[in-house]
């Protein structure tokens, strides 16, 4: 068995992963500032031609339906409001932002689209519970970022971690717990600490796996099912996927009808190939 890391370990490593440009920490260090003068933001992010192109391409998919086109990031504040503009901001800087050839046997293509998937289903989820829907799309799309860290910060363990998960045929959880003493949860909050991400989004990270712990909260429960379902629905192809098991309690606190389901289905499909094209691109 390989040396067992400590939360300690991961930390002391957040250093040596890619930045997020500038403007994406700026924005996700204002998530509670009231007073925040957008346009100043807006022009910063216009700045950073590649994260605007993305940014503009994802406002103007299914993802939001608008009737118009936007063509600047001042436009799109305008029309999806500075939340939901933010949150597809970080999507787009985020999943540029890892470098995907450090650790043989992992799939960095496969990670983003069953994130993108469960972005997607958490966002209809959303809707459909009455919950912010902003919210539930970023958590979805970040709820295994640990995993990332992980492979990016002790790629030749993680590679072990997947052999391990390979000949036992079980969880990345339980392979991750098994080799490496720490799992993709723990990890994934040391980066949302480091990227001082929201108290909510926090949460949602910590218990996706666990959405029955008291005080987990309800976005926890969302991006679970969200989960489960798009590795259900096979969205991304995976050989040998394991579908997890679905808390009774997340699926109780959801009270969604077989009916609400099959629509649920249909667009999660629809928006994550429109998504995956545009955040994969």
């Amino acid at each position: 068995m390989s040396e067992q890391l400590s939360y300690d370990d991961v930390v002391k490593n957040l250093e040596d992963l890619p930045s997020l440009p500038a403007v994406v920490m700026e924005l996700l260090n204002s998530v509670d500032q009231e007073e925040i003068d957008i346009a100043v933001l807006a022009r910063k992010v216009s700045h950073d031609q590649a994260l605007t192109a993305k940014t503009l391409r994802l406002a103007n998919s299914s993802l939001f339906g608008l009737q118009v086109k936007v063509t600047t990031i001042q436009q799109a504040i305008t029309f999806l409001g500075f939340q939901s503009t933010r949150n597809l901001i970080t999507a787009a800087a985020v999943t540029g932002c890892f470098a995907d050839k450090m650790c043989p046997g992992f799939d960095h293509n496969m990670f983003w689209r069953h994130s993108i998937a469960t972005a997607a289903c958490a966002k209809v989820l959303a809707r459909h519970v009455r919950f912010n829907q902003d919210y539930a799309f970023t958590a979805g799309l970040l709820h295994d970022i640990g995993r990332l860290v992980l492979v990016s910060t002790f790629p030749d363990l993680y590679a072990t971690v997947i052999a391990y998960q390979q000949e036992h045929d079980c969880y990345p959880l339980e392979a991750e717990r098994a080799v490496l003493g720490i799992d993709h949860v723990e990890a994934g909050l040391a980066l949302a600490e480091h990227w001082n991400f929201s108290d909510t989004m926090r949460l949602a990270i910590a218990g996706h796996h666990e959405p029955g712990t008291p005080g987990a909260g309800f976005l926890a429960a969302i991006v679970h099912v969200a989960d489960a379902l798009v590795h259900a629905l096979d969205l991304v192809r995976k050989p040998d996927d394991l579908v997890p098991p679905v808390s009774p309690i997340a699926w109780k606190a959801l009270n969604l009808s077989e009916d609400t389901f099959l629509h649920l289905f249909r667009e999660t499909e629809l928006q994550y190939e429109e998504i995956a094209l545009v955040l994969m691109a």
